[in-house]
């Protein structure tokens, strides 16, 4: 069992929120604000219930303190998103002297943020030490940070059974309860859309997905080992070579054993070249040029996932099913989305990383069921796997 914030009392009590933070900057701009206001509703809801708020998160990888990576952007974009009513303190550590005193000087309705974690080796490496360091700060834990739940670190693990009592925030939930849903108590037909580069990265959630969906989609460069698995010549596609194509072949041999279909494109968006400077042509068939590569799928492929999307009552999609940053490789990818976004009466979720910068750069995000804010935790989470992040929550 798993309690949620709005479970505890929080009044005077300090709250160490384990935020997810980790936002894309172009120098020192953060280019994408996403993470920080998912994070809203449960730093609101503690200011709301009285709580002394104590965020924390990391910012890219740095080797050690790094000021390029301090998360003092962040500081100010908190503030600005909390409609200038909160002061943001931020801290110049994560633990010590200075960061406990600041903590215990924290006034209502001010915020502190510490410092980015991982200036520390230990966070990472889940020191006990360090973890105890953090727990000290805090007499309430919530986690609201899904994207990071597939890491045992000292401020998603380590630290959480030395503090008193603890919790999962607003976004957590709303993640377990969507990404649970797909996997235990989807309604059917049930629509997986698999993309992305390689297949060695979605074995386990092929694995995972192929017994419990009607059908599975694949598209993106992962799809062309499958096909060059079935002998159709691919070009100069990327394909992963040796086991992994007799790994595609057994994928495949296991989809026909438990007769769903594991629907490959028909036909192709190809080009000489990933990039905007390629001239991007259609194939009639499966079958791709010698000097070409497949970099999206085709209109007859775009034809037939849309009309699957469409008849289906859950959708799963992680992974673009083509170079959807150049635009003209991005057009399989839009009909995805589109055809997601058309249909409401399904739970459509969106398993974060790509596919989720995708719908949002294309407009579609505010369209879907759920998008999650976790590339790697949600694929963890679809292939069954337990997160550290989520199984230090549960209470006996």
């Amino acid at each position: 069992m798993i309690r949620y914030i709005d479970d505890l009392q929080l009044t005077g009590k300090r709250v160490f929120i384990r935020v997810d933070f980790n936002v894309p900057m172009d120098g020192r701009r953060i280019t994408d604000d996403t993470r920080i206001r998912e994070a809203l509703p449960t730093i609101k809801r503690a200011l709301e219930m009285g709580g002394k708020v104590i965020l924390a998160s990391h910012l890219g990888r740095p080797k050690g303190p790094d000021p390029k990576l301090s998360l003092e952007p962040v500081a100010a974009k908190l503030v600005e998103l909390l409609g200038g009513k909160h002061e943001v303190i931020l801290t110049d550590d994560s633990v010590g002297d200075g960061v406990k005193k600041q903590v215990k000087e924290l006034k209502e309705g001010q915020v502190v943020l510490l410092e980015n974690l991982r200036f520390h080796k230990e966070e990472e490496a889940n020191d006990e030490a360090f973890s105890r360091e953090l727990a000290a700060l805090a007499d309430v834990y919530v986690n609201d940070a899904f994207g990071t739940a597939h890491r045992a670190h000292a401020s998603t693990a380590g630290m959480v059974p030395f503090v008193k009592e603890k919790a999962a925030g607003f976004l957590m939930k709303k993640e377990i309860e969507y990404l649970g849903k797909v996997l235990k108590n989807p309604e059917k037909p049930f629509v997986a859309i698999l993309g992305g580069s390689k297949v060695s990265d979605k074995i386990k959630v092929i694995e995972s997905l192929l017994p419990k969906v009607d059908a599975l989609l694949v598209g993106g460069a992962m799809a062309y080992t499958f096909l060059k698995a079935q002998g159709i010549e691919v070009g100069k596609s990327r394909v992963e070579e040796g086991d992994k194509l007799a790994l595609a072949a057994k994928l495949l041999d296991t989809a026909k054993r438990l007769k769903t279909p594991l629907v490959l494109p028909i036909d192709h968006i190809v080009g000489t070249e990933p990039s905007d400077k390629s001239v991007a042509k259609e194939t009639p068939d499966q079958v791709i040029p010698p000097d070409m590569m497949g970099l999206d799928i085709g209109p007859k492929t775009r034809a037939m996932f849309t009309q699957r999307i469409r008849d289906a009552k859950t959708v799963v999609w992680n992974g673009p099913v083509g170079l959807f940053e150049v635009s003209k490789f991005a057009e399989g990818t839009r009909s995805v989305a589109a055809a997601m976004s058309i249909n409401t009466q399904a739970t459509t979720v969106i398993g974060g990383g790509d596919s989720a910068a995708a719908v949002e750069q294309m407009g579609y995000a505010d369209k879907m069921s759920h998008v999650s804010t976790g590339g790697g935790a949600s694929l963890e989470f679809l292939e069954g796997r337990e997160l550290p992040g989520i199984k230090a929550l549960e209470t006996k």
